[in-house]
């Protein structure tokens, strides 16, 4: 098992998740929410973010209690092999991010400056890359700059955007198509928190404060997430362009938001492609985190040059219907049951419950529900595990 011995800050955190969460890939999530109009989008918003905001919070922490990298603490739940598939899986969607990331990161710019997608998905690949050599707990300062960068500039999209006299204001013409659901809203809202669960304790196990370092991780994460959300909400109502870079394009700022539409897709993009690294060590051991994950990262360049980015919500609702009745049940196992299956190869109990709960989200999916699908999957595969582990012989370590 790779560790890591060092112990970081909550400055680091902080910046660590404000630029997660800065993303161009929330802002066009938030695009998707304009069908709802302004005050059901931004409620929404918030309720997604609350739901999945609670479960950012206990992944976290159960990575700070433990030492464990993300994968390592599944085992909790699942077995040392059970959890292995999940590791796998936890590969697959990052691999996935990595490439997505980098798809709508060059498209954006290059609608700006036009060097082409291919070059632009290079430049940003390759400062992925640096990122990922000089790690995290080195790029304080480096995050320090630009995150502040990325905050002015922001906020002054912000302003431009919602400035009912700005000159990029338009009428967004929606067709009968476009409808989205409250639930599905809420779903989607909950999405991007929860495609973080399977990695947010691979940040949390090195913090020298472990409560106050998750606390301060997923308060700033979903605060900056909400913000980005509501900026793609409005640059769809109120400036009628669900293109962010058409919309930066229209602000007169010059070349300034390059720098937005990059360090963004950078220090989002470099937390999927280590922590893709640290899932596959997890299954491999003897490999190296940081050489893995550039490895993967070279991987996702050459996917997003090769294929084109498409069902970008049926991706959220996959990543939610795998990793929430997972996470759940780590949650049962370790909160309330107290028990810890990490010395079994395979838990059975447990990998039978995941597979009703990946059942029926994918089921309740298909209802409307004013909580979204999350919620209450959650709730019945909690009690199910609860009363499973109670009546079941307990796991031992």
């Amino acid at each position: 098992m790779s560790t890591t011995t060092s112990e970081t800050k909550l400055l680091s955190h902080g910046l660590l998740w404000f630029g997660a969460a800065l993303s161009i890939a929330e802002i066009f999530t938030g695009t998707l929410f304009a069908p709802l109009g302004f005050e059901q989008g931004v409620i929404a918003i918030l309720l997604g973010h609350i739901i999945g905001g609670l479960l950012f919070f206990l992944a976290g922490l159960i990575g700070a209690n433990t030492r464990r990298s993300a994968m390592e603490t599944v085992r909790i739940g699942f077995g040392h092999q059970g959890a292995s598939g999940f590791a796998l899986a936890n590969v697959l969607q990052l691999i996935g991010w990595t490439t997505v990331m980098i798809i709508t990161g060059a498209a954006a710019t290059d609608a700006i400056l036009p060097w082409g997608t291919i070059t632009w998905s290079l430049i940003i690949g390759g400062l992925i890359i640096l990122w990922l050599v000089l790690g995290y707990s080195n790029l304080t300062r480096l995050n320090l700059v630009a995150v502040g960068l990325l905050f002015c500039l922001t906020i002054w999209l912000s302003f431009i955007i919602f400035d009912p006299s700005s000159a990029v204001v338009g009428a967004l013409q929606l067709t009968d198509d476009q409808g989205l659901s409250f639930g599905a809203a809420v779903e989607l809202a909950a999405a991007m928190p929860l495609s973080w669960l399977p990695l947010v304790s691979d940040y949390t196990r090195t913090a020298k404060r472990p409560v106050a370092a998750t606390v301060v991780s997923t308060l700033t994460y979903s605060v900056v997430s909400i913000w980005m959300y509501v900026i793609g909400l409005g640059s769809a109502i109120y400036a009628g362009e669900t293109d962010i870079a058409a919309v930066m394009l229209k602000t007169g700022l010059g070349l300034w938001p390059l720098l937005i539409i990059i360090f963004a897709t950078v220090t989002t993009t470099y937390l999927d492609a280590f922590s893709a690294g640290v899932s596959f060590v997890s299954i491999f051991p003897n490999l190296s985190e940081k050489a893995t994950a550039i490895s993967l990262t070279v991987l996702g360049i050459i996917l997003a040059i090769l294929v084109p980015m498409t069902e970008y919500e049926n991706f959220l609702f996959l990543i939610g219907s795998v990793f929430t009745p997972m996470i759940v049940i780590l949650f049962t196992q370790y909160f309330l049951l107290k028990q810890d299956a990490s010395g079994r190869k395979f838990y059975l109990p447990n990998l039978i419950l995941w597979l009703v709960g990946f059942i029926l989200y994918r089921n309740v999916m298909t209802y409307e529900t004013p909580l979204g699908t999350t919620f209450p999957v959650m709730i019945v595969i909690a009690l199910l595990t609860y009363i499973v582990g109670r009546f079941t012989n307990k796991p031992q370590n």
